[in-house]
């Protein structure tokens, strides 16, 4: 008994790995497995390419040209996400002005069979990204959603010569579906910007310039948007204290410049790698950048306190200045728009701003009222 106690053990161990290798295996995919959707889909998928495009949500991509202005394309996630899953094609690679496929397979869904809709992305907020509109031309009856082998397989196929390289992907909030009659999306939990080229099947994910994208956005809030309007504050409001307010003012204005210099270079660097269309931006980014050479140029060549023309540099340089900080704040403003970074951003630069803007109102008065 005591022997057949052993053997019984080693057959229950053995039975549960196998069956939690199965069960893992059953969830996990990859380009390597044999996929046979015919007679499930609409379409041929015995020649699809493949290539992953979210390795930390799973999520795998397959594609083929099936005639001159048919594509085909099969995207393939785990099944355990409980939320939706979508796929967009995006111009600029940025979400807001996008189209995307979304599909979910929720408690009302035959088990095996879900929901799946165009979207189109108006803005940020649940009521601008509006269901069943949007620049995708899809063939008709050859959306679907299935569940197979513990799988989401979403299936379509888009009319066009060349469908958009930049793609984004997202997951839902978990539980969270869309719901008749509006089927208002909720936003997702997590997405990833991409860029594939069709050719080659070989596909980038933009999140790899993240750290690269980040450096871009606090270099510049930091040296333009932050020191550059500290450097103002006191040149304008402690000139009681010469020349110390002097050496203060060129010494944060110089490291603003650094630190802005160095912010716009990354920038340069970032537009080259994701070729993102982001032409205002930029444009304003070397307006700016022009504007504080100019700033530098001007205080090598300013002229004595008693010259005639003292009067007309002064004029120049405080309006330009002026401009400059008008034109960086917006800019930057504008910049974590671009780089959806969210909310969070946007409010604490905001509050940033609001506190230099009261201590130069109180500063101001001060000073009016001592005149």
């Amino acid at each position: 008994m005591k022997g057949i106690s052993w053997y019984f053990i080693i057959f229950i161990t053995i039975t549960g790995l196998g069956l939690s290798f199965y069960n893992v295996n059953s969830q996990t995919e990859s380009c390597s497995s044999n996929l046979n959707l015919n007679g499930l889909v609409p379409f041929d998928t015995s020649s699809l390419h493949c290539l992953p495009v979210w390795d930390a949500q799973g999520f795998i991509l397959r594609y083929v040209q099936s005639a001159s202005n048919i594509w085909s394309f099969v995207l393939s996630a785990p099944a355990d996400t409980n939320s939706y899953i979508a796929i967009g094609f995006s111009s600029n690679g940025r979400m807001v002005g996008s189209s995307a496929i979304v599909g979910w397979l929720s408690s009302s869904s035959n088990g095996t069979t879900g929901i799946i809709k165009q979207y189109y992305l108006g803005g940020t907020s649940p009521p601008l990204v509006e269901p069943d509109i949007g620049n995708l031309q899809l063939v008709t009856n050859s959306s679907l959603l299935i569940s197979l082998s513990s799988r989401l397989y979403l299936a379509f196929q888009l009319e066009t010569n060349q469908p958009s390289s930049r793609l984004l992907y997202s997951v839902g909030p978990t539980g969270f579906f869309p719901a008749s009659p509006n089927f208002v999306l909720t936003e997702h939990r997590n997405k990833v910007s991409t860029t594939i080229n069709y050719n080659t099947g070989q596909s980038k994910s933009q999140n790899s310039y993240k750290t690269l994208r980040r450096s871009h956005g606090v270099l510049n809030m930091l040296g333009w948007g932050i020191l550059m309007i500290i450097g103002t504050v006191i040149a304008r409001y402690l000139k009681q204290w010469d020349p110390v307010w002097f050496y203060l003012h060129t010494g944060i204005q110089s490291m603003g410049f650094g630190l802005g210099l160095a912010g716009v270079i990354c920038g340069f660097v970032l537009n080259n790698h994701l070729n993102a269309d982001v032409s205002t931006h930029k444009a304003l980014g070397i307006f700016v950048l022009v504007l504080g050479c100019l700033q530098v140029m001007a205080l090598l060549a300013r002229p004595a306190k008693e010259s005639k023309i003292r009067k007309y540099w002064n004029w120049y340089h405080h309006n330009m200045g002026r401009i400059l900080i008008i034109i960086v704040v917006a800019n930057i403003f504008y910049g974590i728009h671009l780089g959806e970074e969210g909310k969070g951003w946007t409010a604490g630069y905001a509050v940033v701003i609001g506190i230099m803007f009261l201590i130069a109102v109180l500063l101001e008065l001060k000073m009016w009222f001592r005149k």
